[in-house]
């Protein structure tokens, strides 16, 4: 079973920084993906950025410039960096891990970005 734990979400003006952090434990054997998903109330989830073991990486339309993902495989730890952050991303945002066992979410982290 996989683990994921997010953290640094908070509360953020229009225009400021967020980096997400999350890390992943349990019984992992190889991961094909993690990524970043998030979702405000009412809405669909909605995919923020994917990378895989190699590095390579995929961004949502609504953040490309802005967000970067990164990763850690030796300690399954993935990041996104958030600038130029808009109210509009305000949202959960979940980390996710793709492996044989399928697709594992975490808890989520909250990010209000207001002034």
């Amino acid at each position: 079973q996989v683990h994921l734990v997010e953290s640094g979400g908070g509360l953020v003006q229009p225009g400021g920084s967020l980096r997400l952090s999350c890390a992943a434990s349990g019984t992992i054997d190889s991961w094909y993906a993690m990524g970043w998903y998030r979702q405000a109330p009412g809405n669909q989830r909605e995919m923020v950025a994917r990378i895989t073991p190699g590095g390579r990486a995929r961004d949502g339309d609504s953040v490309k410039g802005r967000f970067t993902i990164s990763r850690n495989t030796a300690n399954n730890t993935v990041w996104l960096k958030m600038v130029s952050l808009k109210h509009e991303d305000t949202d959960v945002y979940y980390c996710t891990l793709d492996s044989r066992e399928g697709r594992s979410w975490g808890k989520g982290t909250q990010v209000t970005v207001s002034s």
